[in-house]
């Protein structure tokens, strides 16, 4: 099977560089702090663009700071 690498979820990388909390984030978001938690601990199986969206608006942020693309090993 071909390698194509993986995109990470790094949110909870970017609320600990800028001390947000996960709590902070889920009044905001007004989203459930499970979905959050899911996010921050990068246990997404199918991303959901409108969270991305929402949590890219409510932490000013782009998205490329939220997810991280490792590539794949060329053949």
């Amino acid at each position: 099977m071909k390698d194509f690498g993986r995109v990470d979820v790094v949110l909870d990388d970017y609320l600990k560089k800028h001390k947000i909390s996960r709590s902070s984030l889920t009044r905001n978001t007004e989203l459930q702090y499970s979905q959050i938690l899911r996010y921050c601990k990068n246990d997404v199986q199918k991303m959901d663009l409108s969270i991305l969206a929402k949590l890219c608006t409510v932490l000013d942020c782009n998205i490329d700071d939220l997810l991280r693309l490792t590539k794949g090993k060329k053949e």
